[in-house]
C-alpha cells in the first residue's frame, strides 16, 4: 500500500509531466482514497473502465485517456456527471498521461508498440519531439502485405493498409493514436512506411502522392502498451496490486 500523494508525486516525476504542453492535465484528475493498495490500468476511463475498477476493489484508476480536455465544455452533466459520479462515490482517484505517456523512452506507447512489432529505434520521427513519433529500421526486409500481416498478428486487428510505397519496406515511422498527420514527416523523411493509429481523407492522397505505406492500426489498439508498461513499473516499484482490463473498442 502507498499513499496516493506518493504514487502521484513519483509517477508525475517519472514521467515529466512538466516538460509539455498537451492538450489536457496530466496527473492526478479526480481524487479519491489517501492510500492506494489496488491500482486498475486502461486505455481510455470510460464507464465501463470505471465499473470494472470498483468491482476489483481498486482504489485508483490508471490510463492514457482521461478526461477535461482542451476546448470540452466544463459543465458536469450528463455522461461526465454518470463517471464522476461513480469515482467519487467509490473513493476511486483517477490518474491520467497523455502525451508524457507517449514519448517517455522505456514506458512509452511509441517505445512499448516498437518492442512488440520488432522495430529498431532510431530516433525522433521529426529528429526531436519524441511525443510526435519515431523512426527505424525493420530487422530484415519485408513486403508491404508482410509487414500488415505481422501487425495484424501482434495487435489482434487488421490494419488499413496504403500499399502506395516500395516492394520491400526497412525503414518506417511510427506514432500511436491519432498520429496519421505525421504522414507527412515521414514522407518528408524518406521512409518507406508510416503506422499509425487512425486515418483521415487526406492521409489517404498523401500516402498515394508521397510514394509512401501507410498503416492505420487503430487508436485504441495502438495505445495499449504503454500504460501496462508504466503499471507493471508502478506495482513492482510501489508495492501495489496491478490489474490491467481491456475495454475492447474498434475505433
Amino acid at each position: 500500500m502507498v499513499a496516493l500523494k506518493e504514487l502521484v508525486s513519483y509517477t508525475d516525476t517519472l514521467l515529466d509531466i512538466g516538460a509539455f504542453r498537451d492538450y489536457c492535465p496530466n496527473g492526478l484528475q479526480v481524487e479519491g482514497c489517501a492510500q492506494v493498495r489496488s491500482l486498475v490500468g486502461g486505455v481510455s476511463a470510460s464507464r465501463a473502465l470505471i465499473e470494472a475498477a470498483i468491482e476489483r476493489g481498486a482504489q485508483a484508476l490508471l490510463v492514457h485517456h482521461g478526461y477535461f480536455w482542451r476546448g470540452e465544455s466544463p459543465r458536469v452533466t450528463g455522461m461526465k456527471r454518470e463517471r464522476l459520479a461513480l469515482l467519487l462515490g467509490h473513493g476511486v482517484s483517477l490518474l491520467a498521461y497523455h502525451l508524457p505517456l507517449d514519448a517517455h523512452p522505456e514506458l512509452g506507447n511509441n517505445v512499448q508498440l516498437a518492442r512488440l512489432l520488432g522495430f529498431e529505434i532510431e530516433g525522433p520521427l521529426d529528429g526531436t519531439d519524441r511525443s510526435k513519433g519515431l523512426r527505424g529500421r525493420l530487422p530484415s526486409p519485408l513486403s508491404g502485405d508482410a509487414l500488415r500481416g505481422r501487425i495484424a498478428a501482434a495487435l489482434g486487428r487488421e490494419p488499413l493498409h496504403m500499399a502506395a510505397g516500395p516492394q520491400s519496406v526497412r525503414s518506417i515511422g511510427w506514432c500511436t493514436g491519432a498520429a496519421q498527420g505525421f504522414i507527412e514527416t515521414a514522407i518528408e523523411a524518406g521512409l518507406d512506411a508510416y503506422l499509425s493509429g487512425e486515418v483521415s481523407e487526406p492521409t489517404v492522397h498523401a500516402a498515394r502522392e508521397g510514394g509512401i505505406h501507410y498503416l492505420g492500426a487503430g487508436h485504441h489498439a495502438t495505445e495499449r502498451y504503454g500504460v501496462q508498461a508504466l503499471g507493471r513499473h508502478l506495482a513492482q516499484r510501489l508495492d501495489l496490486q496491478w490489474t490491467f482490463i481491456d475495454i475492447p473498442n474498434p475505433a
